[in-house]
Parts: C-alpha cells; sequence; structure tokens
C-alpha cells in the first residue's frame, strides 16, 4: 500500500511540475509576442503597406482610426477636413491612411497590421490602385 502511495505521489508531482513548465513556457511566449519571431517582416523585401478591408464596417473602422491616431508616430491630420489626404472622404481611405501610418511607425511586422482581423497587407502602391490615398 505504501508504495502504491509513493508511486501516486511521484505521479502527481511530476504532472503539477510538468504543468508549471507548461505554464511558464506559455507566458514567456505572450511576453515575446505569442512565438513570432520578433524580427518578422511583413515582407522580405519591398515596400507593403498596410490597410482596411472595404468589407469591414464602419464602426470596427472608427475604433481603427481611433487608436492608430492615438499612438506614437502617427500623424492623422492630413485627414481631417481640409487636410491634404481628406479626399477620398471615405471611411475605409481614412482607416486605411491611419492603419497604415501605424504599421509604419510600429516597425512593419506583421502583426501591425491585423487591427482584429480588419486589415491587410499589399505589396502593391494602394495610390496605383486609385481607391485610396495613403502615405508611402
Amino acid at each position: 500500500m505504501k508504495c502504491a502511495e509513493k508511486l501516486l505521489a511521484l505521479a502527481f508531482l511530476h504532472l503539477a511540475f510538468s504543468s508549471l513548465l507548461c505554464f511558464a513556457a506559455c507566458a514567456d511566449t505572450r511576453r515575446r509576442g505569442n512565438g513570432r519571431n520578433q524580427n518578422q517582416k511583413a515582407s522580405s523585401g519591398g515596400n507593403t503597406w498596410c490597410i482596411a478591408k472595404p468589407s469591414t464596417d464602419n464602426s470596427r473602422l472608427n475604433v481603427n482610426i481611433n487608436y492608430s491616431c492615438t499612438q506614437t508616430g502617427v500623424d492623422c491630420r492630413p485627414i481631417q477636413p481640409g487636410g491634404a489626404c481628406y479626399r477620398p472622404n471615405t471611411i475605409v481611405s481614412h482607416a486605411s491612411y491611419a492603419m497604415n501610418l501605424f504599421y509604419k511607425a510600429a516597425g512593419k511586422n506583421t502583426w501591425n497590421c491585423h487591427f482584429n482581423g480588419t486589415g491587410i497587407i499589399i505589396s502593391v502602391d494602394p495610390c496605383k490602385l486609385k481607391v485610396f490615398n495613403i502615405p508611402v
């Protein structure tokens, strides 16, 4: 009986230690960026832009604009009325402008354009698409 109790205690100790290691590894991964390589860029070469998915509802795009425009290195004055990039006056264009500025300011990492699934990275200059007015 004593042998069975010792084996059970040993198995429990092993399980507890394994769980502790797992939780520590998960916490470390979250702190470092969910396992992503900190140097992972959206593209290995050339230019990339972050734009809003045109199918995104306006309320989510407004959240993206408000978030992006409050971040360091993002100047949203050009998309204000009378600004150089106010036209086209569409929520998708303004959100794409703000999201791209944030993407650039944050280092152009793939996760800097996620915006809860509302951003996409493109490798074609959006100015050439004649849909968006986004800084290069």
